[in-house]
């Protein structure tokens, strides 16, 4: 057995027992409650996976993507929007500071969010400006040796949680991608202001908020890169971050799965258990071999990421089919419960509602077609 396969499922055995043990029995609470498990993510922090693909230099765990994509699986098995919190503090803020952060920003930011002491938040998304990212219309302005923030992002995750948000702002005029350039923000800066927590169908443990910038003033050192490299920038941060969304979905896929399958094993009908009937049974092939699937093609990422190959037809791929995968299988979990799968005492009801944003998050279904089909095609 290789060293990186020990090393998965060494991970993935610490992972599901903290999940069994700290996660999975206030699942429900938490959810009805909208609650953000601070001392949850704390703890996840104690462990490394907050840190888990930054280097040992910085802080981190200095691990792999094949690692990453199985904490991110084990923690979404048990409750997705915690497994959501880690991902895009992982994928999208640190490891837009680690890709193209200079040193100094390095030292500064990645030990303090490898650590857990603060969380990251990535702004992308704005009101007018959702699969057309091009469309950013938050403005960066020099005034003397300083930047001026001014405009406002949606659906902003850990944005009320957050220590620190990488941001993308329109530094030269005009309305496609070229001019946008990306900053670190400190989400405690005058000119900051955080909205309310998003009241969500799904993934309700995880923080979600909009984000307004008003004349928000930045050092120049805050550009991270070049100026107008943001939009490219963002685009390769996304090629990883839609591997961890791809593996949140086969977490949940896998829940659903692991619950429909007890359930069969015990509800009882026409004297006999659900599981004894070939309709039942069709079902849960269909949805261990969609989940299987969606897992392989997770790794097939993941792994290609590790050699350091572009991945952007394979993460899309991935997150795809594993999402799609994971809004049918938790779908059937329901149908197999019946009337019990569609209240809340039952699990299956809540992997229901969290794997939809797996469809949305991070590029829809939609723009991940049109990003496959531009792939093979040739542009």
């Amino acid at each position: 057995m290789s060293t990186t396969r020990t090393q998965s499922n060494e991970i993935r055995e610490l992972i599901a027992g903290v999940a069994r043990a700290e996660i999975a029995p206030h699942a429900r609470a938490w959810d009805e409650a909208s609650r953000f498990p601070r001392e949850v993510v704390a703890k996840l922090g104690e462990l490394g996976l907050l840190g888990i693909l930054v280097p040992e230099t910085y802080g981190g765990a200095g691990l792999t993507y094949a690692e990453y994509v199985v904490a991110v699986e084990e923690l979404a098995a048990a409750e997705a929007g915690i497994a959501l919190t880690v991902a895009a503090h992982n994928s999208l803020c640190t490891n837009h500071i680690l890709l193209f952060g200079d040193e100094a920003q390095k030292h500064r930011w990645l030990p303090r969010l490898a650590s857990g002491e603060i969380l990251g938040a990535w702004g992308l998304t704005e009101p007018e400006a959702g699969s057309d990212a091009g469309g950013t219309r938050t403005t960066a302005s020099r005034v003397g040796d300083e930047w001026s923030l001014k405009g406002s992002k949606t659906f902003t995750t850990n944005a009320t949680v957050g220590g620190v948000a990488v941001v993308m702002a329109r530094t030269a005029p005009g309305t496609d991608h070229h001019g946008i350039s990306a900053f670190a923000v400190p989400l405690d800066a005058p000119g900051v202001a955080v909205g309310r927590k998003e009241d969500k169908l799904g993934m309700r443990t995880s923080d979600t908020a909009s984000l307004t910038f008003d004349d928000c003033r930045l050092p120049a050192d805050a550009l991270i890169g070049r100026e107008g490299e943001g939009f490219v920038q963002a685009m390769e941060v996304l090629d990883g971050g839609r591997i961890s969304i791809a593996a949140l979905a086969v977490g949940i896929a896998r829940g659903a799965l692991d619950a429909a399958v007890a359930y069969a094993k015990q509800r009882r009908q026409f004297s006999r258990p659900i599981a004894d009937f070939q309709a039942i049974r069709i079902k849960l092939a269909d949805m261990a071999t969609s989940t299987d699937a969606a897992r392989l093609l997770t790794e097939r990422a993941a792994a290609a990421k590790d050699a350091g190959r572009t991945v952007t037809l394979l993460s899309s791929q991935a997150k795809l089919f594993a999402s799609e995968a994971a809004v049918r299988v938790s779908e059937e979990a329901v149908q197999i419960h019946g009337g019990y799968g569609y209240i809340k005492e039952y699990p299956v009801e809540k992997y229901w509602r969290d794997s939809k944003l797996c469809t949305i998050g991070e590029g829809t279904s939609e723009i991940q077609r049109l990003v496959i089909a531009r792939e093979i095609l040739g542009g």
